[in-house]
């Protein structure tokens, strides 16, 4: 399936798009703060640059968005317009693999949130994370 925009108009919509401090994120950040858990945002000390991080406890949270990091992939991969794409998705989940394997060994415990499970219920995504902080 080819691209239904221009090189030009694709690129306008592609700039668009956050990597940090996306809504999903925004949303988190402030509720953690409203609860008083403070933390660290983007710490770019730790592999894959975690969403979340508390460094003393070596503690992170990633919040990923579900397409951008291939969440169901394998369902996701007839659906893209072009081998572009594929490549990059791909791309990010061995990257997304590889700095969690370099957090393991670092000693860091860390959580993965995907952008599907906070909007579904986002209570529980908050929970989530604090539980992840009294280990």
């Amino acid at each position: 399936m080819a691209d239904i925009f221009s090189p030009k108009r694709r690129s306008e919509i592609m700039s668009r798009i956050r990597s940090k401090n996306t809504k999903i994120e925004t949303r988190v950040f402030s509720r953690l703060r409203k609860d008083k858990v403070y933390f660290q945002k983007h710490y770019k000390k730790a592999p894959g640059s975690p969403d979340l991080a508390w460094p003393m406890k070596k503690r992170a949270v990633f919040i990923d968005g579900d397409f951008w990091h291939g969440y169901q992939f394998n369902k996701m991969k007839k659906r893209l317009p072009n081998a572009y794409w594929l490549e990059k998705i791909e791309t990010n989940i061995k990257r997304d693999r590889r700095n969690r394997r370099k957090m393991m060994y670092l000693g860091w415990k860390y959580i993965r949130i995907w952008e599907h499970e906070i909007e579904k219920d986002f209570e529980l995504a908050i929970k989530k994370i604090k539980l992840l902080l009294k280990d």
